[in-house]
């Protein structure tokens, strides 16, 4: 039998209970918005947007259903990257049916046409169920056991440091003078020990060079959402310089997941897998993942979601809801 001097228990007792515990991320199918469920190694949650509004209510179940194989009661933040439908919209039905502790987003939305004055009524009644904070390029967002640092929002990003990235002599394309919603989309970088895991939401192609050109101002990530759905409009001087171990893509069947942004993640380097949401309808079976790594296969789909769950050494699990697949990714 070990006995505690009573410094060393007092020590032992200090511990945080979550230590042990991992990093759990669900990417739930809102075929073609976005939402993402995080929860981390203290219980804590945090969901990033909300999806579709309306739909019978599709968006809104599927998030319930991840928050109840997550095992959680609430959501503790609530982060909208940009005040576009696919992303914002289901935040009135979100709040009216599950706790949420507050809302974070970039501010005020830059968009005034019918769409946005849809999303702006339902937020402003959300609002009034909870509060929200804006949040600018280098804060932090706190969640216990992880660091979460905000690089993007509101047209601004991270500045300084980094180290000098050889791409940006010869990338090509993008409208570099992109404004809008997505312009201001809050992108973040979630670390958990060695794991990083980077979301930057719909921010446009010039919004992304900020973080990679001249300098590279993000880390390498163990997992990446392909931004913007996985559209044409990502830089490979961004993905070649975060050199993603996995891209998951949240595209539809029809929306995002483009052959174009596809074919060069094939090729970034120590890319080791794509996983998808979707099938992607546009691309064929040569523009899109074996069936094991896709969730949903079919146009009408059930809205399966993609699971990983990392640990602090930096080793990580995908799981495919639909098909149970699973495959492990070691540290490295």
């Amino acid at each position: 039998m070990k006995y505690f001097t009573p410094f060393l228990l007092a020590l032992s007792l200090a511990v945080p209970a979550y230590c042990a515990r991992p990093l759990e991320i669900y990417f739930i199918d809102t075929e073609g918005g976005q939402s993402t469920l995080i929860v981390g190694p203290s219980g804590e949650s945090l969901l990033i947007d909300t999806g579709w509004s309306g739909r019978n209510g599709r968006d809104l179940n599927r998030i319930l259903a991840a928050a109840k194989a997550a095992k959680i009661k609430r959501i503790d933040t609530l982060l909208i990257t940009h005040f576009h439908a696919d992303h914002a919209g289901g935040i009135l039905p979100l709040a009216e049916k599950f706790p949420v502790g507050r809302i974070l987003d970039h501010g005020k939305n830059s968009e005034t046409d019918r769409a946005a004055v849809i999303v702006n009524d339902d937020y402003q009644k959300a609002l009034a169920i909870t509060k929200r904070e804006a949040v600018k390029a280098g804060d932090t967002i706190p969640l216990k056991g992880l660091n979460i640092k905000v690089v993007a929002s509101d047209e601004q990003s991270i500045a300084g440091g980094g180290t000098a990235n050889a791409l940006c002599a010869t990338q090509k394309g993008g409208d570099y003078l992109a404004t809008g919603e997505n312009a201001r989309s809050v992108g973040l970088v979630i670390e958990f020990g060695k794991f990083h895991f980077i979301d930057l939401g719909d921010l446009v192609f010039n919004g992304q060079m900020r973080l990679a050109c001249p300098n590279i101002l993000l880390p390498k990530a163990d997992v990446y959402l392909t931004t913007h759905h996985g559209g044409d409009d990502i830089p490979q001087a961004l993905v070649y310089a975060v050199a993603p171990r996995v891209a998951i893509m949240n595209n539809g069947a029809k929306k995002g997941g483009t052959k174009v942004a596809w074919e060069m993640l094939k090729t970034s380097p120590g890319l080791e897998d794509i996983w998808q949401l979707h099938y992607s309808v546009a691309n064929g079976i040569d523009g899109n993942s074996p069936d094991t790594y896709l969730a949903n296969t079919d146009e009408n789909c059930e809205g399966k979601y993609l699971k990983v769950t990392a640990e602090a050494t930096g080793a990580f699990t995908v799981v495919n809801s639909r098909n149970k697949y699973t495959k492990s990714y070691p540290a490295k």
